[in-house]
């Protein structure tokens, strides 16, 4: 029996580290054994049969694991994901998600979970990109300027600069401190970048 686990990042090379962490921490903990690192660096809007994804799943025979840090690694789209994790069933391998403890494989509870994870993954999407969507269209209504003013280095972050920066300094990538302080990955980049973060 073969384990693989998936790392994909987008462009933060910090993360590919924080996610290799985190599985072979996992990998460890769990006695799996050996296990085959898969990296690459693509979108997750590309499609999974486009990317070295594939590749493993292809390969994938009854009792084989496929190990990622959590869903999104895998796919952003509900039909996606639950793609996948249909075709691992089907196979009778595992797919194990580090984050959120789960294992599922060819049973009942596993597929109902898969479904539901799935949806609310997509749901949350839509709504974090509608909200966005009518935030502006509002400030664009009411005449106020989108954007940042250009040279200006005001941020709504600058009160959570230490935090932020002992985060950071802690190791944990950019995407995940985006999402603790309620931001996109690029405003968080730019912000650690603008205050020097990356230097100290």
């Amino acid at each position: 029996m073969a384990a693989y686990a998936y790392i994909r990042v987008s462009t933060d090379k910090q993360d590919a580290r924080n996610q290799t962490y985190t599985i072979s921490s996992y990998t460890r903990d769990s006695n799996i054994g050996a296990v085959s690192f898969v990296e690459e660096t693509v979108s997750g809007k590309k499609s999974w049969r486009s990317r070295r994804l594939a590749e493993i799943i292809e390969s994938l025979e009854s009792g084989d694991k496929l190990i990622v840090t959590e869903m999104s690694r895998l796919g952003r789209s509900m039909l996606e994901i639950f793609e996948i994790f249909s075709i691992c069933i089907s196979k009778g391998a595992e797919v194990h998600i580090v984050k959120n403890g789960h294992i599922l494989k060819n049973d009942i509870n596993s597929k109902v979970m898969t479904f539901a994870f799935s949806l609310a993954s997509e749901l949350e999407r839509e709504l974090i990109s509608s909200r966005t969507k009518e935030a502006l269209a509002r400030r664009k209504s009411e005449g106020k300027r989108l954007g940042r003013p250009k040279g200006s280095l005001s941020s709504k972050l600058d009160n959570k600069q230490g935090e932020i920066y002992a985060l950071f300094k802690k190791g944990i990538n950019t995407t995940s401190i985006a999402k603790i302080f309620d931001v996109s990955q690029t405003a968080m980049r730019h912000f650690i970048k603008s205050r020097g973060m990356d230097k100290g």
